[in-house]
């Protein structure tokens, strides 16, 4: 159930902090008092769209937060595949904070999720029935995931096949439409195939292959440059040349040598200049080495340049490097061997598809089985609701008809049909019902799904619009036979509703430095008959109002089910 929820800087809210409890909680106020922000906050909250001028303040932060405390073990196993934290005595917090830039960062017991994940849970926390959701009802295809819900896990189970299969039969018709051709352009496509894998093959590529040519590549192209330069350095350095380095060096050791005989003084720098001239000599013997062996051979270039041509014409076609060229010949190979068996692998493929086809029609008629089965059981639910509502000559039942073709919902296509009078004919719902009908209709749907699913919260926003007298009575009974299962939140204007009340809260707007707030408030006994009153009265409340509406308090005590 929903424990408390927060708000902070949101339209006409500073900051209120509600606190909820088991059972039947009617919130109700004057015409513009704010329930329409406290609603529409609650829906931001959990996981709804927003616009930024939705701050009070657009120089701070909004805040919403929701405190659940959940029980069915059911639901809890449900929150934990969803991988989030679970206090251990069940509490759950959802936090949505708003900028006024339009972000929103949103928390749940302070692990960041994503919207759609936040709203993935909010689904099992609360079911939030707005003024417009019950024009869904207008909307046929609405009315199947009525059916399909209240059938529960037994219906989703057959769902969750029929969709299995349906995945399997779209692969395949894909498939078989991406094989089909004719025999004219089967022919052409291998010749094609054949002359790319023969091109391919015929290269006879090797996996870095490439970067070996280019590095002979590089070093052909640059022969000549190399040999003169190395040529020029030579003799600049070697004995053979006079004033070279090495005949120079040669000369100076001659004359230090002399020097050191003189001079022992002189015998270290003597062996630097030895040692100067022997790597001299090893430098040229090196670059000597190398002269010698460097050639240029102009078949060898001609030859590294037209294979770098042939892999650079083929990497144009099939691939940036050699080793895509060859995957991309193994998939031709793949291709030409299947369309060389092409009618087999089509026969094959469509054998694939009837196969599918008997299974997904066995499982749609199964869960259309199921779906009718389910139906006549829920129809007679509502049509019960519905008599309990004061719809004193209702008749209501389910239509089917068959889709054309498979879906992944199955072949059914359902919507309610209603008649609401004696002798009138059964017709769709969304041709016949008026807003009040509609109303009335959607609260019997979600009594009878109380009973079908786990939902802890439900909240309706005015369910009582365009009614009024008994018929109001009976919406206030049906809501507190609801409140029995599940915790209800109910925004109403009406005093029967407002009577049947576990706990009563009044919205109020008020002025404060000038600024107006919206505020909410527990009301005790008193205050709720008070309430009441008011809502019985209008401007002027009498003493005769005071009774009527503690007479009313009374009443709804006397008709609640324990």
């Amino acid at each position: 159930m929903l424990q408390n929820l927060h708000i902070k800087n949101i339209i006409l809210i500073d900051e209120i902090d509600i606190s909820f409890e088991e059972g039947l909680n009617i919130l109700t106020g004057e015409t513009g008092a704010g329930k329409s922000i406290i609603i529409g906050s609650l829906a931001v909250g959990l996981g709804g769209k927003f616009q930024k001028d939705i701050l009070r303040d657009n120089e701070k932060d909004g805040l919403i937060e929701l405190l659940f405390s959940i029980e069915q073990p059911e639901l809890l196993d449900s929150l934990k595949e969803m991988e989030l934290p679970i206090g251990e005595d069940g509490e759950l917090l959802i936090s949505r904070r708003l900028s006024s830039s339009g972000r929103a960062v949103n928390r749940v017991n302070e692990h960041t999720v994503t919207t759609a994940r936040l709203q993935e849970v909010a689904a099992l926390l609360i079911d939030l029935h707005a003024q417009h959701e019950q024009q869904t009802l207008l909307k046929a295809d609405k009315h199947l995931e009525i059916l399909d819900r209240f059938g529960g896990d037994e219906i989703d189970r057959a769902k969750q096949a029929v969709k299995e299969l349906y995945e399997k039969y779209t692969m395949l018709e894909s498939e078989i439409d991406m094989h089909k051709m004719d025999e004219t352009e089967k022919n052409k496509r291998m010749d094609f195939l054949q002359y790319q894998i023969q091109e391919i093959r015929a290269a006879a590529l090797c996996d870095g292959e490439e970067e070996t040519l280019q590095k002979q590549y590089q070093k052909c192209v640059h022969a000549k440059e190399i040999i003169e330069t190395a040529g020029e350095i030579y003799q600049m350095t070697g004995y053979d040349f006079p004033q070279s380095a090495a005949e120079q060096i040669g000369h100076a050791l001659s004359r230090i040598g002399r020097l050191a005989e003189l001079d022992s003084d002189l015998s270290g720098a003597y062996d630097i200049l030895h040692d100067i001239d022997g790597m001299m000599n090893d430098f040229n013997r090196e670059l000597k080495g190398y002269m010698d062996d460097m050639t240029f051979d102009e078949k060898q270039f001609s030859d590294i340049t037209e294979r770098l041509d042939l892999i650079h014409n083929l990497q144009s076609k099939y691939g940036k490097t050699i080793s895509e060229i060859l995957e991309k010949c193994d998939r031709f190979e793949k291709e030409y061997q299947e369309l060389i068996t092409y009618e087999e692998l089509m026969q094959n493929l469509h054998d694939k598809l009837q196969n599918v086809d008997d299974k997904l029609r066995e499982a749609s008629v199964y869960l259309h089985n199921i779906r009718s089965t389910y139906a006549v059981n829920m129809c007679a639910v509502i049509k019960e609701a519905l008599e309990e509502l004061n719809f004193t000559s209702v008749m209501f039942d389910m239509q089917f008809e068959q889709l054309p073709r498979f879906t992944a919902n199955g072949i059914d296509k359902a919507y309610f049909m209603i008649s609401t009078n004696v002798g009138e004919h059964m017709r769709p719902l969304y041709e016949v019902a008026s807003g009040g009908e509609l109303s009335r209709v959607m609260l019997a749907i979600k009594s009878c799904l109380a009973y079908a699913d786990d939902t802890p919260t439900l909240l309706f926003d005015e369910i009582d619009v365009g009614i009024s007298g008994r018929t109001a009575q009976r919406v206030a009974e049906k809501l507190s036979v609801i409140a029995k299962r599940h915790q209800v939140l109910c925004i109403t204007h009406l005093p029967q509703i407002a009577a049947m009340a576990d706990v009563h809260y009044l919205i109020d707007k008020t002025v404060e430095n000038k600024k107006t707030i919206t505020t909410i408030k527990m009301l005790d006994g008193e205050a709720s008959i008070g309430e009441i009153a008011r809502l019985l009265g209008g401007a002027t409340i009498t003493e005769n109002t005071i009774a009527s509406a503690r007479e009313m308090k009374g009443l709804a005590k006397g008709t609640k089910i324990y």
